[in-house]
C-alpha cells in the first residue's frame, strides 16, 4: 500500500491522540468522516497501526531496574534465540527485551526485588545450556531522567 500525504498525516495525528473521534480526524485531515474511517480501516489491514494504547506512566518499581546486556554463545543456531526469546517473553521480571546488532544480541531491562534477586535470575539464564550465553553486563538504574513516549 502506497501512503499520500493524507495517510501520512493520519498516522501522525493517531500516533499523538489514539483515541481521536473519527469527525475530529476528518476535520484535521480535510476529508469527510466516512472516507476518513476507511481510510484507518486500510491503514489497519496493511499493519501500519497496529493496535491503540493507553500512555500509562507507572510508579517507579520497588527494588531495583537492571539494564543488561546478553550476547550468546558463537555459532548457535536459530533454535538458541528464539528459546531466549520465548524465555525472556514468558519472565515476568523482564519488561523490554530488545534484539540489537553489534557486540550483545540483546538488551534487557528487568525489574528485581534487590541484585540478589537480579544475580540469581541472570544466573539461570547463564545455567541454561540452550542459550550458552558467552556474557552479560549489567547496570543497576540510579534514576529515570525521561521516559520516552510510545
Amino acid at each position: 500500500m502506497q501512503l499520500d500525504r493524507i495517510d501520512r498525516q493520519i498516522l501522525d495525528i493517531l500516533r499523538r491522540d489514539g483515541r481521536i473521534t473519527y469527525q475530529a480526524l476528518s476535520e484535521q485531515v480535510h476529508l469527510t468522516a466516512r472516507p476518513c474511517q476507511e481510510r484507518v480501516r486500510k491503514l489497519e489491514q496493511a499493519g501500519y497501526i497496529r493496535g491503540y494504547h493507553a500512555d500509562v506512566v507507572l510508579p517507579q518499581p520497588e527494588g531495583v531496574v537492571v539494564l543488561a546486556q546478553v550476547a550468546l554463545g558463537d555459532k548457535l543456531g536459530r533454535s538458541a534465540q528464539l528459546a531466549f526469546e520465548q524465555t525472556m517473553r514468558d519472565c515476568a521480571e523482564v519488561e523490554d527485551c530488545w534484539l540489537v546488532s553489534g557486540e550483545f544480541d540483546y538488551q534487557l531491562r528487568v525489574s528485581c526485588r534487590d541484585l540478589a534477586h537480579f544475580r540469581e535470575l541472570s544466573g539461570s539464564w547463564l545455567d541454561d545450556a540452550r542459550f550458552r550465553i558467552a556474557r552479560i553486563v549489567s547496570s543497576p538504574q540510579l534514576q529515570q531522567i525521561k521516559l520516552g513516549q510510545r
